[in-house]
């Protein structure tokens, strides 16, 4: 799962998600030690998501600043994804605000806060877009799996064992705890509605190699299912006064501001 992958603009996605967890391959059928009650779980998340969505999400990231001091930095997203090719990323949070756009023929990024902007013409579908996304835009979304076209699939790839811990209250919905772990040192955490929609209401990465152990914590709500959303949704109108920065300045410099960049974090 791919939870870690990079602000093209300084503070837009910041330390976002390699794929949760050092993009592992998928294992052999049959190889993962998942639970039949976790992967069910997974499962039905999954046939929900597999729609148009939108939710919100507040997140908690751990950096390490110029002194070597672990800190934390917190946003709220704002998603809206209409499938096969439309997706709206609105992020605000202490480092800024920033969005991101793809109406199908382009992917459009800006910092609102800088002022900056990127626009790089793509096509494709949400999995094929997010990825390029990730290659030439040092760009990427802690929460990408979930609006990918197989989301449990996506969701367990490099996942080596997972088990259901038990139930617990969210905002007075019950909801199942689950624990998963990758290989390369990474654990998931995600609390599911305990129903046949199972929609994810937290979701917390913990990255057990990394020197600090550092994590990600996301708490999930005002879902969706079947959202409609109008095409200008999408559309992209430069902010007043904004800098369009040419996409070929990111070669080798990680983004915009010279560092990878993820939607709603900063880079470990």
């Amino acid at each position: 799962m791919e939870w870690y992958r990079r602000s093209v603009i300084t503070g837009m996605i910041a330390y976002g998600m390699v794929s949760l967890a050092y993009a592992a391959e998928p294992l052999p059928p049959g190889a993962l030690a998942i639970s039949k009650e976790a992967n069910t779980a997974i499962q039905q998340m999954g046939k929900t998501l597999a729609n148009d969505v939108s939710f919100k999400a507040r997140t908690i990231r751990v950096y390490q600043d110029s002194s070597g001091d672990f800190l934390h930095i917190g946003h709220t997203i704002n998603v809206i994804a209409r499938r096969p090719d439309r997706l709206a990323i609105n992020v605000t949070g202490d480092d800024g605000a920033s969005k991101l756009l793809y109406d199908g023929k382009e992917v459009s990024a800006i910092d609102e806060t800088d002022k900056k902007y990127i626009q790089v013409a793509m096509s494709g579908d949400l999995d094929k877009v997010m990825d390029e996304v990730s290659e030439r835009l040092h760009t990427d979304f802690p929460l990408a799996d979930f609006l990918t076209s197989d989301p449990a699939k996506s969701f367990l790839t490099g996942v080596i064992s997972g088990k259901e811990v038990g139930t617990v209250t969210i905002d007075d919905t019950p909801c199942r705890h689950l624990f998963f772990t990758q290989s390369g040192g990474t654990e998931l955490e995600l609390w599911v509605e305990n129903n046949d929609r199972a929609l994810p209401r937290r979701l917390v990465v913990t990255y057990r190699a990394l020197p600090g152990q550092p994590n990600f914590i996301a708490e999930l709500s005002d879902w969706n299912i079947g959202v409609k959303a109008a095409d200008a949704t999408f559309q992209f109108q430069p902010p007043p006064g904004a800098t369009r920065v040419d996409p070929a300045s990111l070669e080798g410099s990680g983004g915009i501001a010279g560092g990878a960049t993820t939607l709603g974090g900063r880079k470990q």
